[in-house]
This record gives C-alpha cells, structure tokens and sequence, in this order.
C-alpha cells in the first residue's frame, strides 16, 4: 500500500502537552524505538494498534503505536525521538507499507 510518510519527534510541539512520550492508545515512547501513528483510515484497514510494518527503504519492522487526527488520510508519522533535524530531512514522502491484515494471521 502506498502512504504519505512524514516524521515527528517527542516534543510538545508536535505532540501532547505535559507529556510528550505519550500516545493516543496510551503507551510510553522511548527514543530509538520503531514505532509509527497512523491515520485513522488506515486501522479501519487493518493497520491497528501494535501491528508491525514493513517500509521499504528502512531497516527492520515498525509497530503502530500512535495514532493521528481524524483530519488525514493514507498517512504515517515515523517516530524519531528526540531527532527533529532528522525529521525535518525526512520531510514529507510516499512511500510503500506492508503489512498482514489480523484475519489473515488468525487463518494461518
């Protein structure tokens, strides 16, 4: 499936006031961790809460941990820790996710 990708960091800013780690399904992100939001549209999908991913041109797996307004559609934010130079270099682009849909596990 193809999706916006962007980038966000563990700052107020970008994220929840007075706890930044913090995510919408209520766990703790820690820098260097793998972890991804997603848009709503995406987990009626399939694409729920601690799914792992698979984004081409990066390394090893991602976990859904976050997720995002209701306001986007077909996209991810990559957490990058504290990092915001590296997400501003990231930037904004599309790129390619897999992933296996929960019914499909349970019938294998």
């Amino acid at each position: 499936m193809t999706v916006t990708a962007s980038a966000y960091n563990s700052v107020e800013e970008q994220t929840k006031r007075g706890n930044p780690n913090l995510t919408a399904w209520g766990d703790i992100l820690e820098p260097g961790e793998r972890a991804i939001a997603v848009s709503r549209d995406l987990i009626e999908l399939g694409l729920d809460h601690n799914q792992e991913v698979e984004i081409k041109g990066l390394s090893g797996t991602y976990i859904v941990k976050d997720k995002m307004n209701k306001r986007w559609e077909k996209k991810i934010d990559i957490y990058m820790g504290l990092d915001e130079e590296a997400a501003i270099e990231w930037g904004k682009q599309k790129v390619e996710i897999t992933f296996s849909r929960e019914e499909e596990q349970i019938s294998k």
